[in-house]
Parts: structure tokens; sequence; C-alpha cells
């Protein structure tokens, strides 16, 4: 599972994603146009923003009417009620909320801030007037997706989305897998020796994230414009491929919610 050394390269030259784009047609443009021999193993990162708009997951809040509930949440936390709205829409659950924070469980399974309704590094062509929603299906499009780039380049390859996540006990973002695919996003080594000998009894990996995370110093979260990382050299082994969803904690076995 340790790789001594693991490379990560910003792919150069991807454009600004419309929606109804052919993304793997436009990565395998800019993988060729910059160069990039894929191997073997090889894992493309993509971030969440550019799935997304080429799926055209936008939302106009001028076409948002908010119900009751969205006005009182938007009372609670000074939201605008048309975002508190869209936020509902994409959530299962509610899990806490405050003045300017609204944490929720997105239909997906993930608890993140305002369900990954997002206003950064989009265009507004009227103004501030539009959100960007998560991928509707994450796993999904990164099998789809790795499917077009081992039949274009012709070797085993994995893909991952990634997206910024805040975490309950520590400040800050960092990237965490949405989507994988041709990997074990959660590496399962119980049975496994330590330094020591002493078989490991509970020890997973979440080694989607730690991937999505280490892409995440590449890619930047504002004006930098990387949205593809290549990284090279991680080794999983002969451990089978586990999409990302495995790596979502089920609400039974949560004990802070």
């Amino acid at each position: 599972m340790a790789a001594t050394t693991v490379s990560l390269i910003a792919v150069p030259g991807v454009p600004l994603i419309r929606p109804g784009d052919d993304l793997a047609a436009i990565l395998i443009a800019a993988i060729a146009a910059a160069d990039l021999a894929l191997r073997e193993r090889d894992v493309l990162v993509l971030a969440q923003k550019i799935v997304s708009k080429a799926e055209g997951r936008y939302v106009d809040l001028a076409d948002v009417s908010p119900s009751p509930r969205a006005r009182r949440l938007a009372e609670e936390t000074g939201k605008d009620p048309r975002l508190v709205e869209i936020i509902l829409g994409e959530s299962d659950e509610i899990v806490r909320y405050r003045r300017d924070i609204l944490i929720a469980a997105h239909r997906l399974g993930f608890v993140m801030a305002n369900a990954g309704v997002d206003q950064s590094n989009i265009e507004h062509p009227s103004g501030d007037g539009r959100v960007l929603l998560l991928p509707r299906d994450p796993d999904g499009t990164c099998a789809q997706l790795r499917q077009r780039l081992e039949a274009h380049f012709g070797v085993a390859l994995a893909v991952l989305i990634n997206d910024s996540f805040g975490r309950a006990w520590r400040n800050g973002v960092v990237g965490v897998a949405l989507g994988a695919s041709g990997l074990p996003a959660l590496a399962d080594m119980v049975g496994e020796p330590d330094l020591f000998g002493r078989p490991l009894r509970v020890t997973q990996i979440a080694l989607a994230d730690e991937i999505a995370a280490a892409a995440s110093l590449v890619m930047g979260q504002a004006a930098e414009g990387r949205p593809a990382v290549l990284v090279r050299g991680v080794d999983w082994g002969a451990r089978p491929e586990r999409p990302a969803r495995a790596l979502i904690r089920p609400k039974e076995t949560d004990l802070f919610r």
C-alpha cells in the first residue's frame, strides 16, 4: 500500500467546461496535447466542478420558490431562502445549523456544508443568480470516463472525482473523493501484520480520499484553473476495486449524529 514515490501532474489545457461538453473527449485531447503518456494504474483526479458543469447541474435562483421551511431556516442561518430551498431539495437530512452554517446529509450520503450546493468558480451571466449542484452519480460517471480513457490510451486506469470538504473536528477543507472507479476506494488491511508482526484488527485506509487530498494540493482552491491531475505511483496491490460510496459511514454506526 505504501508507495515510495508518488507524482502529481496537473493536466494543462483543460478549457472552461460548459453543459453538454464531452468531458472524456476534452480530457483525452488535453492529455495528448501535453504529451502525457499514460501508464498502467495511473489515477486521473477530476474536480467536481467540471463534472457538474458538463452535466449541466446549474440552478437559477430566480426560478426557485422557497417553502415555509426554507424561509424559517434562512432566518436562522442568514442565507438566501432560495438557496436554502435548493439545499433542502438535495438533502435527506439537515444535520446541524446556526448563523452562516448549514450542514446537510446529501441524498448521496455525504454530510457536508450546504449539501454541496456552491456558487464559487462558476460563471454568473446575470449577477450572483445561480448555483451548481453535485454530480448525479459520481461513481457511475467515474466508471464511464474510465472506460473511454482506457479504450483510447490502452492502459488500465483509475478515475476519481474530488471535492473540498470541511471536517467536524478540524479547521479547513481537504480534498475528498466523491466518486471512484478502478481502485479500492476503501482498502481493508485487517489481518495484515504491523511492524512487529501483530495482525491489524480494524485498519481500513480511505485510499481514494488520500489521493483526492493529494491532488487538491496541485488543483488549488481559487483561480488556479487546474481541474485535472494525474497521480502516478500509487500502489494498492491486488485489492479489489471498491467505489467511493464505500467510504460513507452508515448513519446507524455514526456515533455523533
